[in-house]
């Protein structure tokens, strides 16, 4: 089915989700944090996160590629990257129990953005649509997402569509400044019968969600 439009570029992101092993994720993040300046030598990591909510012992950081050209010249640099195989990959892999990942774009109508200072939290919301693509449900999704902007309680980062994956599954990558400020903005737009009306709209073309509160490494560019 089709998807329908996207940005009018070839610039793609990987989002990758990592389990990591329940006793290893200290571990886990020290490495990564210590050692990731030899992956981001390669290409440009947009954000790597812990979930601390919503989802346990995972691990969750977004690449950003030219196109699939691109990719693929870096998986084969990183592939014979001495320092990246033998000081983190060699020690990391041991620790990972599970890895996905999905290639995505950023719907046309959104711009990756930044948050407004450092230290808050990110909520990381993944819908899956019905099928058709944005064709059938991106302009009551945008509806819905910017009646949530509106409210002016929280901060928009990006909206992300999956290409490779599980298609017609869209992520909202959300900053606040700390999750009691999440709350209290998540109980204004309940209120709100802007926010009401136009999701109320979006959700019949919705399967399900899922959230999930993250928070960013030092070592992420989205901090």
């Amino acid at each position: 089915l089709a998807t329908g439009p996207r940005q009018d570029n070839s610039i793609f992101y990987e989002i990758r989700t990592y389990d990591i092993k329940p006793s290893k994720m200290k571990e886990f993040l020290e490495m990564v944090n210590k050692y990731i300046h030899f992956r981001t030598a390669h290409s440009e990591l947009v954000g790597f996160w812990y979930s601390e909510l919503g989802a346990m012992n995972k691990v969750f950081h977004i690449w950003k590629y030219d196109n699939f050209g691109h990719r693929t010249a870096v998986r084969q640099a990183i592939a014979n990257d001495k320092d990246w195989q033998g000081k983190f990959m060699s020690a990391a892999l041991p620790l990972i129990e599970k890895q996905h990942n999905e290639v995505a774009y950023l719907v046309p109508w959104c711009q990756l953005g930044k948050p407004p200072k450092e230290g808050g939290v990110y909520e990381w919301v993944t819908f899956q649509m019905r099928p058709g693509g944005p064709a059938l449900w991106g302009e009551a999704f945008r509806a819905a997402i910017n009646a949530h902007i509106n409210t002016g309680y929280t901060k928009l980062i990006g909206v992300f569509h999956t290409e490779y994956g599980l298609l017609n599954t869209v992520h909202v990558l959300w900053w606040n400044e700390s999750p009691d400020h999440r709350a209290a903005g998540r109980h204004s737009a309940h209120e709100d019968a802007r926010v009401v009306a136009a999701v109320r709209d979006s959700v019949r073309f919705l399967e399900s969600q899922q959230n999930a509160l993250l928070i960013p490494l030092q070592c992420s560019p989205l901090k």
